[in-house]
């Protein structure tokens, strides 16, 4: 075979490889494109009209938009999602360095199991199994209030998940409970990658555990703090689970959180369109909190 045809050969089959794997793909991506991006398409569309679900839509232009940025109880449902992410993605990730420094010398061997296992038990436990279970501790003749009274200070119980001051934090408290052992384990996991010899030179110089910790421990776990922070920030900007089962976004509208609230207007109110709008805020909120914490996070190449 000449050097001609053996290039035209080549320049065949790589043409072929390319489409087969194309072909190999196309499963997924038809799957996705069903199931993701159809309905991301839909709810942008039904956010330009108003609709009930059943009868006509009527062109509404930006008219939801407007209501979503205008509206003041909406405001302060959109508000209380910020808040939360105090409690489901600072507060996680800040606890999770501390005790994923506590417990990184213990994490071979049978025990170091046990504390991963134990860490990790509250990702098992389904959201609304855990947002029961939290609802009878913080009732008002529940554990926490028990303990209160038995160690003196029962001026202190209240109806933790009633009252209008303590009921968003309670639902953060949740949380922050059940996305605790989520940071701690990637913590953990990207803590048994650093070099040790990092430390021993640290040591050398003199560095105490804060130095250490600041100088070593820190920058090492930059990408892994990235996912953490990633995944919390998202779970307290579309939380529902918890929210509804513990609360239902009671009292009032203090706990109410946007998911909760499409829920509603969607399923409740038949307010098809101004949910669908309340869902696209929500999307973008999301991107705007996420892309600067994976570009801040990201290693540097090189």
């Amino acid at each position: 075979m000449t050097a001609p045809a053996v290039r035209a050969h080549r320049r065949r089959w790589a043409r072929t490889a390319r489409w087969s794997g194309w072909l190999y793909v196309l499963p997924a991506l038809l799957v996705y494109a069903v199931f993701v991006l159809r309905p991301l398409v839909l709810t942008f569309q039904y956010s330009l009209y108003h609709w009930n679900g059943i009868g006509v839509a009527r062109w509404a232009g930006l008219s939801n938009y407007t209501t979503v940025f205008t509206d003041r109880d909406l405001l302060k449902i959109i508000g209380n999602a910020f808040i939360l992410i105090i409690f489901f993605s600072l507060i996680p990730v800040g606890l999770g360095l501390l005790v994923a420094t506590l417990v990184r010398r213990i994490t071979s061997g049978p025990f170091g199991t046990a504390v991963r296992t134990i860490l990790f038990l509250p990702q098992v436990i389904p959201l609304v199994a855990a947002g029961i279970a939290w609802s009878w501790l913080l009732s008002t003749t529940g554990l926490v209030n028990q303990v209160l009274r038995g160690v003196g200070l029962g001026g202190l119980t209240r109806a933790w998940l009633g009252e209008f001051d303590t009921a968003l934090p309670s639902v953060g408290v949740i949380g922050a409970w059940v996305l605790l052992g989520l940071c701690t384990i990637l913590l953990v996991t990207g803590m048994s990658k650093i070099d040790p010899a990092l430390y021993e030179a640290a040591r050398i110089d003199g560095a105490g555990p804060i130095r250490e910790f600041l100088a070593v421990t820190l920058p090492s776990l930059r990408q892994e703090i990235g996912v953490c922070l990633t995944v919390t920030v998202i779970a307290a900007l579309a939380s529902f689970d918890i929210v509804y089962i513990s609360t239902g976004g009671g009292p009032g509208l203090q706990t109410t959180v946007p998911g909760l609230e499409i829920y509603r207007l969607a399923f409740a109110q038949r307010q098809v369109g101004l949910a669908s709008a309340l869902a696209v805020v929500l999307m973008a909120l999301v991107l705007v909190c996420v892309l600067p914490i994976q570009r801040l996070t990201r290693e540097d190449k090189g």
